[in-house]
């Protein structure tokens, strides 16, 4: 737990969230949760950004066989934004325009994860190689 902030007061502007567990995809949702409300994102950004954290690093726990996701607090003149990376090393995608598909699923899921998150994003970026791993960036702005 250690590794989850809890106060956005003292908050670095970037760290790292292990994912091996249910209960670490709970508290990064949680820290990606504070982040956008310090960021002061809208309710509906903050929804936007958690939901795909989630999908994410469910993704990267159950088909990568866990990993990390690694947070940062971006700005650009005005804007400020947040970016997540969530990486594994487990098998990765072997067809991923198949994998970014709309109702692809490779297990029993809805098939709405990867496209999904990718709508819910403002950037959307994905590396993964069979045997390789997975990484996927996304980014939401203010």
């Amino acid at each position: 737990m250690e590794n989850f902030p809890t106060s956005m007061t003292t908050t670095p502007t970037s760290g790292e969230a292990p994912l091996r567990s249910e209960h670490d995809i709970v508290l990064a949702r949680q820290l990606v949760r504070r982040m956008s409300q310090s960021l002061e994102f809208s309710l509906v950004d903050q929804t936007k950004i958690v939901t795909a954290a989630s999908e994410l690093a469910r993704n990267a726990l159950i088909y990568g066989g866990g990993g990390t996701m690694h947070w940062e607090l971006l700005k650009e003149g005005t804007r400020n934004g947040l970016k997540l990376t969530f990486s594994d090393e487990g098998p990765g995608i072997p067809d991923l325009e198949l994998a970014m598909s709309d109702g692809w699923t490779s297990g029993t899921g809805l098939g709405l994860g990867l496209s999904g998150a990718r709508r819910l994003v403002n950037q959307f970026e994905i590396d993964s190689r069979a045997g390789a791993g997975t990484r996927v960036s996304i980014a939401r702005w203010k």
